[in-house]
């Protein structure tokens, strides 16, 4: 079970922009996905939930608002989807998150 961010990390302008990352998975089960960030006040993220097929991927949108320069980081919990499952928020609680996935972000002047 492996998932890897395409870029690995985001940069953005401070005054405002928009990031465009893959989530690839690189193995042979379905998976399930939660993303959380360090800045809820500044990033939007879309999905936050998902689930990914095998070998796979999901594109994944990041949008900053406008802000001071700073660091922050995303941080993708994932695991083995569970069978037959299709609510990605629901099903999210019932598994124990595998692996994590950091994306480093940058808001640049």
């Amino acid at each position: 079970m492996s998932l890897t961010a395409d870029p690995p990390a985001c940069t953005v302008p401070a005054a405002g922009g928009n990031s465009t990352h893959k989530l690839v998975n690189g193995g042979a089960d379905k998976l399930i996905f939660k993303i959380k960030s360090s800045n809820n006040n500044e990033y939007r993220i879309t999905p936050v939930f998902g689930f990914i097929d095998p070998s796979g991927s999901k594109d994944i949108q990041i949008t900053r608002t406008a802000g001071a320069p700073k660091e922050d980081k995303l941080v993708i919990h994932f695991a083995n989807a569970p069978a037959d499952s299709t609510d990605a928020q629901a099903a999210f609680a019932s598994v124990t998150p595998a692996g994590t996935v950091t994306i480093p972000m940058s808001a640049t002047a």
